[in-house]
C-alpha cells in the first residue's frame, strides 16, 4: 500500500543519507566506497538481500560510487518495502567503507 508524504517523511527520518524525488515516487541514496571493487562487493550483499525480500533497486555504479533509486514500481508509489530494503542497504553500507 502506498504510504502517505508523513510517513514518507517519518520512514526518512530513521535512514541515512536517503532522499526523496519530488517528480517521481522514489528515494534515492549515493553510496561512496574507497574503490571499484568495494562497490561491486556492496553491490552483490544488495542484490542478495534484495532477492531475499523479492523487491529490487536500481542500481547504478560509477567506479567507486554505488547509486540506488527505490520504488515500489507495482504500486507506482513508495512502500513500507522501499523503506525496509533502505534500511537493509544502510545497515549493509558500514561494512565496505573500509
Amino acid at each position: 500500500m502506498a504510504l502517505s508524504d508523513a510517513q514518507i517523511e517519518e520512514g526518512l527520518a530513521q535512514l541515512q543519507d536517503w532522499r526523496r524525488e519530488d517528480a517521481e515516487p522514489v528515494i534515492r541514496r549515493t553510496i561512496r566506497l574507497p574503490g571499484f571493487t568495494d562497490a561491486v562487493a556492496l553491490v552483490d550483499d544488495i542484490a542478495q538481500v534484495a532477492e531475499q525480500v523479492d523487491h529490487h533497486p536500481d542500481i547504478d555504479i560509477r567506479y567507486n560510487k554505488v547509486h540506488l533509486a527505490l520504488s515500489t514500481h507495482s504500486e507506482g508509489a513508495l512502500t513500507d518495502k522501499d523503506i525496509a530494503l533502505a534500511a537493509r542497504i544502510d545497515e549493509l553500507v558500514p561494512h565496505h567503507q573500509g
